[in-house]
């Protein structure tokens, strides 16, 4: 999305010549995606950006992914997993296929490692707790319902002010708004549920410990043909050393409570509901709303079979009518795979007639390539939940 930002100092003209009071020259380095083909921002550094003094195997955490298979509706409780408690390498995988995957973590208030995740943007549901994520370009403040959005490749650290609960979509791609609600030139447009003012990017640089800091480690998250893997490379200069940077592309965060339901007269489908987009993915957002206000509306949605696509739905406030009765409480995702109708519990659809609010709130991704689970998916499940529509306890 192209909406500029400057932060710090940046000379009159790119790719000139900037010094710093001493007369050193400044590093240029330009950030963009697609080549030199889409949005890019360019930070000047105090040291080579590019200087690594070594390279090592950083072994990830548990990666495996399981088949949904025999197929069947999933419910995972997530706050029944354990994790350890740093922001970055103790995430536990969940849920994924080979286009986004889904992991959780509950911190402690111990900064992570440096990181940076060279196979795509991330997008950082903060469930609870309040911090900062310091990056390159500068320090974001997180708290409870925040969406953080990290570019790939941008280097950054957690630093959680108090134990934060971290539900992570880790793209293959770059995340950004649905691009029906952009003009051709990216501005978020006036049918849109929410504009520029609700995009909070960092307002000044981090600027590490002065130009002595050395040998710095930086986890690194990236591909190769044996699949997902992890590096450790140490810098010779600290990251963070950036003075000022200028352009559109850089991290942000986004409340869930500045997004503005779209309701409508009879019950309005999910895509309504979507807050951003990926490759072979979207993120949407139930919030507390007015509902359907026919007469004989039924508030709750209807039975419907995802045929092209896996809907995960992230229970994060509220009581979500539909499910009532059914075991998904807050901290539950429900699975629902494609080749599988889905909907409300039977009582539920009664239960609605006549209901003015809901007061839920959820995130939903939903897919177009099924998913697998992880292994913490495997750990959380609730075997129970599949024969819940029948109303019977199956082994």
């Amino acid at each position: 999305m192209a909406y500029y930002r400057q932060v710090g100092e940046v000379p009159q003209k790119r790719h000139t010549q900037f010094r710093d009071p001493d007369g050193h020259l400044y590093y240029e380095e330009l950030m963009g995606e697609e080549g030199f083909s889409s949005d890019s921002s360019l930070l000047y550094h105090r040291g080579v950006p590019s200087a690594i003094v070594a390279s090592e195997v950083w072994e990830l955490p548990d990666q495996s992914r399981t088949p949904n298979h025999p197929l069947k509706p999933r419910h995972l409780r997530l706050h029944d997993l354990e994790t350890g408690t740093d922001p970055v390498t103790d995430r536990r995988l969940v849920l994924g296929n080979n286009d986004v995957r889904i992991g959780y973590v509950v911190t402690g208030a111990e900064p992570s490692p440096l990181y940076r995740n060279a196979i795509g943007d991330e997008c950082v549901y903060v469930e609870s707790g309040t911090g900062t994520v310091e990056t390159v370009f500068g320090v974001l403040a997180y708290r409870a319902g925040d969406y953080v959005v990290v570019p790939r490749a941008t280097t950054h650290r957690w630093v959680p002010a108090e134990p934060s609960r971290l539900y992570a979509i880790e793209a293959n791609s770059h995340v950004a708004p649905p691009k029906r609600y952009l003009s051709k030139h990216g501005q978020l447009l006036e049918h849109a549920p929410y504009c520029e003012r609700d995009l909070h990017g960092p307002t000044q640089v981090h600027l590490a410990d002065g130009p002595d800091v050395t040998d710095v480690e930086v986890l690194v998250k990236h591909r190769t043909s044996a699949g997902i893997v992890g590096t450790r490379m140490t810098y010779a200069t600290h990251p963070f050393d950036v003075v000022g940077w200028d352009g559109c592309l850089y991290p942000y965060t986004f409340n869930i409570d500045d997004y503005m339901p779209i309701t409508g007269k009879i019950h309005q489908p999910p895509p309504v509901h979507q807050v951003f987009e990926g490759w072979n993915f979207v993120i949407c957002n139930f919030l507390p709303r007015k509902v359907d206000y026919h007469p004989l509306a039924v508030p709750v949605p209807y039975y419907h079979s995802n045929v092209d696509s896996d809907e995960v739905m992230f229970y994060v406030g509220g009581d979500y009518e539909a499910r009532k009765g059914s075991g998904i409480g807050i901290g539950s995702i429900s699975l629902h795979p494609g080749g599988h109708a889905h909907g409300p519990q039977p009582s539920a659809i009664e239960a609605s007639l006549g209901a003015e609010a809901f007061e839920e709130s959820a995130v939903m991704v939903d897919t177009f390539a099924p998913l697998d689970l992880g292994e913490a998916g495997i750990a959380a499940e609730d075997p129970a939940y599949a024969w819940s529509w029948a109303g019977r306890v199956l082994p």
